[in-house]
């Protein structure tokens, strides 16, 4: 008989608390499961409500009330169509890159993109700003895309760390480039709402890669951010 670890082999309560505490990424990818689509957004938006009806049950809330009965709905619909529709690849922005015709070679930075997503530890807002910057490899993305990529990584449970990584890695991909740059700047309401309680404090995580490497083209790039 195999020897069944204690919680199904998950961490014991003090352990998720230290895990959130210490803002702790397992993984630079999005931790999914492999079963993660099977489901359509219908289906998981009623099963979502049927769960979170009952969380507000047992918190002892009265949904006969006009104002709580349609709650569990709305937050259902928000989680699977609003706050983390990034997580199903379906949502990903299509880009269309251009030719470099006026043969730009300077960096192009896109700075104070707004990055709106949730703590995967608590579930609560993240939010804050993207500040992103690329060196054309001979092609050049629309505008809005580099917005749209931002808020793609942003819309699922995340870690900023991973964010920002996520961000720069689709930027490359994309942009077939290592001379890519991002930084993040965000403010955690986990940190803000709960625990420590300190609403003045923030967060900034960066990314370099290829030319921003390099201290004058990074130095550059910040420079840029303080305009």
């Amino acid at each position: 008989m195999l020897n069944t670890p204690p919680n199904n082999g998950l961490p014991a309560n003090g352990e998720i608390d230290d895990i959130g505490h210490d803002h702790i990424m397992t993984s630079y990818d999005t931790p999914l499961r492999v079963d993660a689509f099977e489901l359509d957004d219908d289906i998981k938006i009623e099963l979502i409500e049927k769960h979170f009806r009952h969380i507000m049950e047992i918190m002892g809330l009265d949904l006969n009330d006009d104002s709580l009965n349609g709650t569990p709905h709305r937050v259902a619909k928000m989680f699977i169509k609003e706050n983390f529709s990034g997580l199903n690849p379906e949502n990903k922005p299509p880009v269309t890159l251009f030719e470099n015709k006026y043969k730009y070679g300077e960096m192009l930075v896109e700075k104070d993109i707004t990055v709106f997503s949730n703590c995967e530890h608590h579930f609560v807002p993240i939010y804050g700003m993207a500040h992103v910057a690329y060196i054309s490899s001979g092609e050049v993305i629309g505008l809005s895309k580099l917005n749209r990529i931002v808020q793609y990584y942003s819309k699922r449970p995340q870690v900023q760390e991973r964010l920002t990584v996520q961000i720069a890695n689709e930027l490359k991909e994309v942009l077939k480039t290592e001379d890519i740059a991002v930084v993040v700047d965000a403010q955690h309401m986990c940190v803000q709402s709960r625990g420590i309680q300190d609403s003045g404090s923030s967060t900034i995580t960066s990314y370099y890669g290829g030319k921003f490497k390099e201290e004058p083209t990074r130095k550059e790039f910040l420079s840029y951010l303080e305009m």
